[in-house]
């Protein structure tokens, strides 16, 4: 322990009272700051030690972690890189982009300080969070990103690619050296819930939902005044089999008798998703020149924001919409899907109120029929 701190005579009596009183309070703030200082070591040692020991459970080891890196992002005002977020659509909207808000908030981190950096055109996703966004398209293409990602869609720590982003985000920039909010902080904190082993409380802690502003876009010029959005593509839970090929074409069909159908497809792959490309007259394509990388995103957020209704592949676009205000539709004909992720989407679909995301088996969409048809109906 620091000795007390004692008033000692200066010998001279010329010294005045107020001044003597003012250095000897500044010697004690000083020496206070000393073992605060002290104690934060000690604290951070002897949970790293429990750590290492396995004492510490998952979530305890990720609370740690996250207090000691926002308290090393708070110690300046220098900026602060979000990301980069290179991941999955859906993922970014229901679970990095509330925990971007929940710390820009929770801490008083201006905006001035945040700069986003995402890919696809996704800056009005963070909406006012942030005041800068740099897109990864522009300094890779869809290609070299698809590549460069392909072995890592979860970023648990900084690999490869998110460090060779980082540096050509900084140089463009000027930024000097920024903090950084990695998304592996996020991954770590969210992971328990994810295994199983806690509750959405465990998202909830750290997350905070609100909707996403419709941003004005040329293309929205181009489209009818009143139509449905539609996303299909092949994956691990709907996969392309000749089933899943029909189902989209005659829904698609039987749509469009009723209400113009915009197709958002992308004349290009970022990821191991591949479009359903639909032939003929069936459909509304958003023309190509619109689709470029750096803006894809923004313009199929755009298409869906004034959408009567969404249909397409379960994953981040059906999630999208209900963010939106409009009401999605989305199906899958292998359940593969993790389902704390449907959880937490319909959570937040709950919360925000006006628009819901419905999954559904292609299999059971003859009893759908039948029930909308009123064959179930009971007679009295």
């Amino acid at each position: 322990m620091a000795p007390p701190v004692r008033i000692r005579p200066t010998g001279t009596g010329d010294v005045n009272p107020e001044t003597a009183m003012a250095r000897v309070i500044a010697r004690f703030e000083r020496r206070l700051e000393n073992v605060e200082r002290l104690l934060e070591h000690q604290d951070r040692i002897y949970s790293d030690a429990l750590e290492r020991a396995g004492i510490l459970d998952d979530q305890a080891a990720g609370d740690r972690r996250f207090a000691r890196r926002i308290e090393e992002l708070l110690k300046s005002d220098r900026p602060i890189l979000v990301g980069p977020w290179t991941g999955e659509v859906g993922f970014e909207l229901i679970y990095w982009i509330p925990f971007v808000r929940w710390v820009a908030r929770t801490y008083s981190i201006p905006a001035e300080r945040l700069v986003v950096v995402s890919r696809g055109g996704t800056a009005s996703w963070y909406g006012p969070i942030a005041a800068r966004y740099v897109d990864a398209f522009d300094f890779f293409s869809p290609d070299e990103f698809r590549v460069a990602t392909a072995e890592a869609r979860k970023q648990r720590r900084v690999g490869a690619f998110d460090a060779t982003l980082v540096e050509r985000v900084i140089e463009t920039l000027a930024l000097g050296r920024p903090g950084l909010l990695h998304p592996g902080l996020m991954y770590r904190l969210f992971m328990p819930f994810w295994k199983n082993v806690a509750s959405a409380a465990r998202v909830e802690q750290y997350a905070e939902y609100g909707r996403v502003e419709p941003i004005d876009d040329p293309v929205l010029r181009e489209l009818p005044s009143d139509y449905v959005a539609a996303r299909f593509y092949f994956s691990e839970c709907f996969p392309d089999t000749p089933l899943n090929r029909a189902f989209v074409g005659s829904t698609i069909d039987s749509l469009s008798r009723h209400l113009p159908v915009v197709i958002l497809n992308t004349p290009f792959t970022v990821d191991d998703h591949v479009d359903y490309q639909v032939g003929g007259t069936r459909g509304c394509a958003i023309d190509a020149r619109h689709m470029t990388p750096a803006r894809n995103l923004a313009v199929q957020s755009a298409v869906i924001s004034r959408a009567r209704a969404f249909v397409g592949t379960y994953g981040g676009y059906s999630y999208l919409a209900p963010l939106y205000g409009v009401h999605s539709l989305a199906f899958y004909s292998n359940r593969s899907f993790k389902p704390q992720h449907l959880q937490v989407a319909q959570e937040i679909c709950a919360r925000l109120g006006g628009a819901g995301l419905v999954p559904l088996d292609v299999a059971v969409l003859p009893a759908v029929r039948l029930a909308l048809s009123n064959v179930l109906v009971a007679t009295p």
